[in-house]
């Protein structure tokens, strides 16, 4: 089938599905599966959708179906000479755009270049009654003040289904190195919380194994002035670091246990506790391997000022299962404050009102 019969053939399987209020499991390239609550419903595949559907280089705007690879995507884009700034994990050769925005994916260049969400301009929608809408656009000016297309970024496909997504993307920086120096956390912290403040062409910092990694892009000149005041040793073969970075495959990511993901202001100090750390973006985010109970580890990181996220963990819960004190309802993400949830509950009301749509892989309620 062409893309419209696909599509036609989308819109139809939710419109049969609202007849009994069937809910309705959004899959693509399952890649993905693994974030969130798993949830039980009729499987919708949307991976036929596919194809760039527009892209011009001088716009700096790509716009292509859900179902796309973001393989594909990138040699498009690598072949101009561009890519996409926020760097998402792919974590499998199956992945789409669709399910990179519905999760709000960003890697290790997101504090430096903007997030998933920064870089949407617009997108077509199948929602919960059955109809494809359009929001946004595919220049910056149709997205000023609010923007519907961008709720839709980190959704989770609670809100509906993507069927084609407009971005912005930018061109590759003409030099890039990276250098790494042995440091003690706290000396990483403060130094890449620092390089945040300071006119440098740094497009990447983490702090892995007693070592703080900077990576610096852009002109040749500009790449050259900057390694002469950022401290360490260029580091041979940079790109295969990143990419295992990105993707999950250095060695830290092969424990078995539950993997958290917690964001704090970068220049927060190393937090209280035990367990196996990772830094990146800066030292916004942070990977961790602890033994220690969520509530503790929770608590903790809010008195921060920041919060956590069940990333990854062999024993997730599904929406009907009787779950363990560590995986009530609430508690892969982080629990939302009474009003805020309220609007969430509106947001999905609004459009998805019969509730078919991933029904539980955020939060219970929604």
């Amino acid at each position: 089938m062409n893309a419209q019969d696909i599509g036609t053939a989308l819109q139809q399987h939710v419109l049969n599905a609202l007849q009994d209020a069937t809910p309705l499991n959004i899959t693509g390239g399952g890649s993905k599966t693994f974030l969130g609550l798993s949830t039980h419903g009729q499987q919708i595949d949307v991976s036929g959708h596919c194809g760039i559907v527009e892209y011009d280089p001088r716009e700096l705007v790509l716009t292509a179906r859900s179902g796309t690879t973001l393989q594909e995507i990138e040699t498009a884009l690598a072949e101009a000479g561009q890519m996409l700034a926020f760097e998402p994990p792919h974590f499998g050769d199956s992945a789409t755009l669709g399910g990179t925005i519905a999760c709000a994916l960003s890697g290790p260049r997101r504090p430096y270049s903007g997030s998933a969400r920064d870089f949407v301009l617009g997108c077509k929608l199948l929602n919960g009654r059955g109809e494809i809408l359009r929001f946004g656009g595919q220049v910056m000016k149709n997205v000023a003040g609010y923007d519907v297309s961008r709720l839709m970024t980190g959704a989770y496909g609670t809100l509906g289904i993507l069927l084609e997504i407009s971005l912005k993307v930018l061109p590759r920086p003409a030099a890039s190195i990276t250098v790494a120096r042995e440091c003690s956390e706290v000396e990483a912290i403060e130094s890449m919380s620092g390089l945040l403040t300071k006119p440098h062409p740094v497009d990447g910092a983490c702090y892995h194994g007693d070592h703080c990694y900077v990576r610096i892009s852009g002109s040749a000149q500009a790449v050259k002035e900057a390694r002469n005041k950022i401290p360490g040793d260029v580091m041979p073969d940079a790109d295969a670091f990143w990419h295992a970075l990105r993707e999950h495959e250095l060695p830290f990511f092969r424990h078995s246990s539950t993997l958290y993901r917690i964001m704090v202001k970068p220049a927060t100090p190393p937090l209280p506790i035990e367990g196996s750390w990772l830094l990146d973006w800066g030292g916004a985010q942070r990977w961790l391997y602890s033994h220690e109970d969520i509530a503790t580890i929770r608590h903790r990181v809010e008195l921060a000022g920041g919060y956590v996220t069940v990333f990854r963990s062999d024993d997730r819960p599904n929406e009907t299962s009787q779950q363990p004190e560590i995986f009530q309802p609430l508690q892969i993400f982080q629990p939302l404050p009474g009003p805020l949830l309220t609007i969430h509950q509106r947001l999905k009301a609004s459009f998805d009102p019969k509730n078919i749509f991933n029904r539980g892989r955020l939060y219970a309620e929604l």
